[in-house]
């Protein structure tokens, strides 16, 4: 028995080429005989895959406008990722302050549409808004042509309550004033609460408003 084993051993190496030869046409066959299974090879997925993020690439470097004078060397391709990405952050960041403006728009306008139909609020008395986001406190202040005392009562609670003022402006719509103050808070404080209770109470007093 054992002299029959390394017999069909030697057999098998001497004829290792020859073996190899026809496992191939084995193989072979079976592929012949099973053409729908074939994939593609490596190769061509890689470069099927390159050729997909080029036209992706393509596509997005269509869409952002060139922010370099053409005479500079041009950028490799991380660097025009790279400013892609930073102007996507200037448009959200633009979108951001356009969002805002129309809201103090809508603001204005609801106003417009009190005094249009006789709703004079302004000239009985301010009306307060106050919003905070994040770390900013936003003070509105809606106030008829005489409402330089408001103002500076506002500044004044705004200090005493720990806020830093970051800059105040005001605007004039027909008979109303609009005056708007923008502050730094300290993250996670009622500041805005404070703000608000006392500034009601100052035009409580002053106008004789019941609360």
């Amino acid at each position: 028995m054992e002299s029959n084993t390394l017999s069909a051993l030697r057999f098998l190496s001497d004829i290792g080429c020859s073996g190899l030869g026809i496992q191939e046409f084995q193989v072979g066959g079976l592929m012949e005989r099973e053409p729908g299974s074939s994939r593609p090879d490596r190769k061509t997925t890689e470069r099927n895959r390159r050729n997909q993020m080029k036209a992706l690439f393509s596509k997005l470097h269509s869409l952002v406008p060139p922010q370099s004078p053409p005479r500079e060397t041009t950028l490799s391709l991380p660097d025009q990722l790279g400013q892609a990405a930073n102007y996507i952050k200037k448009l959200q960041m633009k979108v951001e302050k356009l969002r805002e403006q129309k809201q103090r728009l809508l603001e204005i306008e609801k106003i417009n549409m009190s005094m249009k139909n006789g709703q004079m609020l302004g000239f009985k008395s301010p009306e307060i808004g106050i919003r905070k986001t994040g770390s900013i406190l936003e003070v509105v202040l809606i106030t008829g042509l005489d409402g330089q005392f408001m103002f500076n009562e506002a500044v004044r609670v705004i200090h005493e309550e720990g806020a830093d003022i970051v800059n105040a402006s005001f605007s004039d719509v027909g008979d109303a004033i609009f005056h708007t103050v923008h502050a730094k808070v300290e993250d996670g404080d009622s500041s805005d609460e404070r703000v608000s209770e006392r500034l009601q109470k100052i035009v409580n007093d002053a106008y004789g408003v019941s609360a």
